[in-house]
């Protein structure tokens, strides 16, 4: 290929050896240095390596100069801490069986990160290919803390205790510490004293020692059969946790719906005539009926709950869908920008922008349940810089007669149809408008202002 100008991935400056880079006209490369190299020579031959690839576990990658990798490029990235359970789980044993594959044939993963898996759409993709190296005599998996950290304590956390790990995710790019684990989970439960007790002990009584205990191990004569046996011990554990969850108040909230089949099949065939798109984004898409109705090569699902968009990964997982990516996003609190000089994990915004967006039975919990100002909310969206589906719930609807009971009647007194369409159409031009059969709803098809 022609060298052109090449732009660095900010998220890959800590491996130097291996560093992904952007062409000019989009494409996603790796730089390799010479050790690197030596690994991709190797592995590109590796029967796990060519049957994960064919199988499509690992992103499509070729060698398109000496030294430089080209990869496929998914449709978009997310963090694990948009992730449900259920995709933080299947992130954890796809790498866990990469690894144990991958170790059969003298190669180990250099770490053991959540970040080095992406998404076509419910099924998950390994996309850091320079993880993979050679297996050095007598060493353990490095990865194996970091694993810990950000795959299994966060899935310990929500299975034992019935906390999300979302926060502590987004709270920390390291993950959950062992010591912190220690304190958050019951030391009875199935793992935790293996890998959450004795990895803390082991942890402060070589504190100051990690280097010699590397040279200590390897001098005993450390196996990698040793690394195989905690790997498969890891599958098994993680393949047995199950998410704990309370009650959610928008799990079957189709059934609980205030508007009538009619108004439904209404509103997606409204979605339907909106036209296609390459990007869609479904704000707030809840079981993801809308998202399935849109005429677009990829779409966003977003809701806030985890365990609704836990379900509707797994229903997406089951009808094997490339073009849904579900997310946990709170879009009153949405993923900032996080890492170093906060470009490492970029913004939702940043990563990918729509040319459709739906809003479909969300503008009144943001305006009334989070105070989110139409004018706030409509400036965001114009933002995005694409065509629009949003719907609008009068007072008298019951949704927003519940939502207004537990506010001060004087709160909210300007919510109503007139003021959000003046808001509107402050940054849209409406191409068209339907009032639903309930007439307490309406849909609007909008495009933005230049």
């Amino acid at each position: 290929m022609t060298t052109t100008a090449r732009t660095p991935e900010p998220a890959s400056f800590r491996d130097p050896d291996a560093r992904v880079v952007y062409s000019s006209d989009g494409e996603v490369l790796r730089e390799l240095s010479p050790r690197a190299r030596e690994d991709w020579e190797s592995l590109e031959r590796a029967r796990f390596f060519r049957r994960a690839l064919d199988e499509g576990r690992i992103v499509a990658t070729e060698e398109v100069e000496p030294g430089v990798l080209r990869h496929e490029r998914l449709p978009f990235v997310s963090y694990p801490y948009e992730w449900p359970f259920e995709m933080l789980r299947d992130a954890a044993l796809l790498e866990l069986n990469l690894l144990d594959a991958a170790l059969a044939e003298g190669f180990v993963l250099k770490d053991g990160s959540p970040y080095n898996v992406q998404w076509r759409g419910s099924e998950p993709v390994f996309v850091d290919v320079g993880s993979f190296e050679r297996l050095r005599e007598g060493e353990p998996w490095a990865g194996y803390r970091q694993f810990c950290a950000l795959f299994l304590y966060p899935l310990m956390l929500q299975a034992y205790r019935g906390i999300a790990p979302q926060p502590w995710l987004r709270g920390s790019l390291e993950g959950i510490e062992p010591s912190e684990a220690r304190a958050l989970l019951p030391r009875f439960q199935r793992g935790v004293l293996t890998h959450v007790v004795l990895h803390d002990r082991l942890e402060a009584k070589h504190a100051d020692r990690r280097r010699d205990v590397r040279s200590e191990l390897k001098a005993a004569g450390f196996k990698k059969e040793l690394i195989q046996a905690n790997v498969r011990r890891l599958r098994k554990l993680v393949e047995r946790l199950s998410p704990k969850r309370g009650r959610s108040e928008w799990a079957g909230y189709r059934e609980a719906a205030p508007y009538s089949d009619e108004d439904a099949e209404r509103k997606e065939r409204f979605v339907r005539e909106a036209g296609p798109a390459r990007l869609a984004w479904d704000l707030g898409a809840n079981d993801g009926r809308f998202s399935r109705a849109i005429d677009a090569e990829y779409v966003l699902a977003v809701d806030g709950d985890e365990r609704v968009v836990g379900e509707l990964y797994a229903a997406l997982r089951a009808e094997e869908s490339k073009t849904i990516l579900p997310l946990v996003v709170d879009l009153a609190d949405a993923s900032p920008a996080r890492g170093w000089r906060g470009v490492e994990r970029r913004r939702l915004e940043e990563r990918g922008r729509p040319d459709l967006v739906l809003c479909l039975a969300l503008v009144h919990h943001l305006a009334i349940g989070r105070n989110v100002p139409f004018a706030e909310l409509v400036g965001w969206l114009h933002g995005l810089d694409a065509r629009l589906v949003i719907e609008f719930a009068d007072r008298d609807d019951p949704m927003v007669e519940r939502l207004l009971q537990a506010k001060r009647a004087e709160t909210h007194e300007s919510y109503g149809r007139d003021e959000f369409e003046r808001a509107l159409r402050d940054g849209f031009e409406i191409e068209r408008r339907e009032e639903l059969g309930s007439r307490t709803r309406t849909l609007y098809l909008a495009k933005p202002r230049s």
